[in-house]
């Protein structure tokens, strides 16, 4: 079966950047409506279910009209209403995070295939049968950037040390605003790529303004809200890398073996934590916890950006790690699975 000849749905939430970076890539979007249930205050439980409920009915809908082979998930609250109208579908769970979190276990009831970022993640599951690890997908364009073309495409200069300091999509407000307090130390040595997240970004184009009325080197510092394509570009030139934990840590940084100080959000369970772990006890990557940036981020970040054997060393054990046909891998699941369903009648 050629994978390029199947129709994708993506069922996504009804908030949030996620339906523009989905059609960006020309896929067609429906949305539904969920809410997470743990962790959340009691006073907003009651609400939530109510939500869980009525994306439970949208995505009986939508199956209906769709009449879809195979159900994909990766984790999160929005495929827990999808999982559970779609149980008598063949699907597969991705689980990117090490430890899998609630609506993952929730989600892994209803999979006949489950697939791993890492092994590490096994023992969180009893089927073993139903396991597989594939490492984490990346998009393979991110690694079409060669140096000089990426350097030109952010503006960076090819002399300096690059430090890479990631807010997320929607922002990391600790880390933005440890960075911006120390710019003007950083800058003395390296240039900074910035990317701040749109939540933060009003607050980072006010900063850039400043910096560039008060420091000689200001041109150093280059600020963006987001990154599509040019992401990879700077992933290519970046020496040093700063982000919180996400599970895509798992699968990009290994691509461009990537040395990281990496900043857990709190407020995750202990998600990021685990994945932060993973890759500091291999020897990859730093941690800083979110409550000591202020005093912790600037001797770090010159540490390691002035220790040229120990970033080499952090690259060579991140380099390991990564899995460049997890995309491949877990598509020919998807197309197994598609296929023992091809022709039936689905919860006929």
């Amino acid at each position: 079966m050629d994978i390029k000849n199947h129709d994708v749905l993506w069922v996504g939430s009804e908030t949030g950047m996620e339906r523009d970076l989905v059609e960006r890539i020309g896929l067609p979007y429906s949305s539904i409506t969920a809410a997470g249930i743990h962790g959340v205050e009691f006073n907003a439980l009651p609400g939530n279910v109510r939500k869980l409920v009525k994306g439970y009915f949208q995505s009986k809908r939508i199956l209906e009209q769709y009449r879809p082979d195979v159900l994909f998930f990766t984790g999160g609250y929005i495929a827990v209403p999808m999982a559970m109208a779609g149980s008598g579908y063949p699907s597969l769970l991705f689980v990117p995070d090490i430890e899998p979190g609630l609506a993952s276990k929730m989600v892994a009831r209803f999979a006949k295939q489950i697939d791993l970022t890492a092994e590490e993640s096994k023992s969180y599951y009893k089927k073993e049968e139903i396991l597989a690890v594939t490492g984490y997908p990346t998009r393979m364009d991110l690694i079409s950037w060669d140096k000089d073309t990426a350097y030109t495409a952010l503006g960076l200069s090819p002399e300096l040390k690059t430090l890479l300091v990631l807010g997320g999509s929607k922002g990391a407000q600790s880390i933005n605003t440890a960075l911006l307090e120390i710019l003007p130390d950083l800058l003395i040595s390296m240039q900074v790529v910035h990317i701040s997240g749109q939540f933060d970004w009003e607050n980072v184009k006010r900063a850039s303004r400043m910096l560039k009325e008060a420091h000689a080197k200001a041109d150093r510092y280059h600020p963006f809200k987001y990154l599509h394509e040019e992401i990879g570009a700077a992933f290519t030139v970046a020496d040093l890398v700063v982000s919180r934990a996400g599970a895509s840590i798992l699968g990009e940084y290994p691509l461009f073996g990537l040395p990281a100080i990496i900043v857990p959000y709190p407020h995750a369970w202990r998600y990021q934590i685990v994945n932060a772990e993973y890759l500091a006890n291999k020897g990859a990557a730093v941690i800083i916890k979110d409550e000591e940036l202020t005093d912790q981020l600037l001797s770090q970040i010159l540490l390691l950006v002035s220790d040229d054997q120990l970033r080499k060393r952090m690259s060579r054990i991140m380099r390991e790690l990564v899995k460049i046909d997890a995309a491949d891998n877990i598509a020919q699941h998807l197309i197994s699975l598609a296929s023992m369903n091809k022709g039936k009648t689905t919860n006929d």
